[in-house]
């Protein structure tokens, strides 16, 4: 290096590369007509609770009967059957939705699903799971929530919307951060 050549800042990683990333059809693991179909929403926020608007959300799951899909077309999309993934961008508000159905039990797990969040400032990806409430019994028994601290274990159950619906806020720092998982 010379004398002239300035030093610049380290950087994170981006802008990011979004071909193909978000997806038109991505957030419909099933399509919202199914009898089934349920809808999961939520806002990924910063440490002092404010939006990420340019976040990226992965879900991955069991389908009704506790079932992962490792089949080949598994993951397809055809407008009509489970697909066992589903990805989202956030808007300017930090929200993101999917439209799928509530997982069965898969193992001594109580239902649950993966949940992987991109966002700026973030060098890798960062791994949660979304339980959910009517499933308190399974709670106690299953072995993730288990270790998990009695005080933080509401961070990854989500809250009830409706008959349909749940919200999963999920907070990347802060009072109220969500729970994440290291592999």
């Amino acid at each position: 290096m010379n004398a002239a050549s300035p030093i610049t800042p380290s950087q994170t990683v981006g802008p990011f590369f979004g071909y193909a990333l978000p997806y038109a059809a991505g957030p419909e693991v099933v399509p919202a007509w199914r009898p089934d179909a349920i809808r999961v929403r939520g806002r990924v926020l910063d440490g002092a609770g404010e939006p990420v608007p340019d976040a990226l959300v992965e879900i991955w799951q069991a389908d009704e009967t506790g079932e992962v899909h490792r089949r080949p077309g598994g993951l397809v999309r055809d407008g009509n059957d489970f697909a066992g993934f589903g990805r989202c961008g956030t808007d300017p508000d930090g929200g993101y939705w999917f439209s799928t159905v509530k997982p069965g039990a898969t193992g001594d797990n109580a239902p649950y699903i993966a949940v992987l969040v991109l966002a700026r400032g973030l060098l890798k990806p960062v791994f949660t799971r979304l339980y959910f409430p009517e499933d308190d019994a399974a709670h106690a028994g299953d072995p993730l929530l288990g270790i998990v601290p009695a005080e933080r274990r509401a961070t990854l159950v989500a809250e009830r919307e409706g008959e349909r619906g749940y919200r999963f806020d999920i907070h990347l720092q802060g009072e109220r951060e969500t729970v994440f998982l290291g592999f």
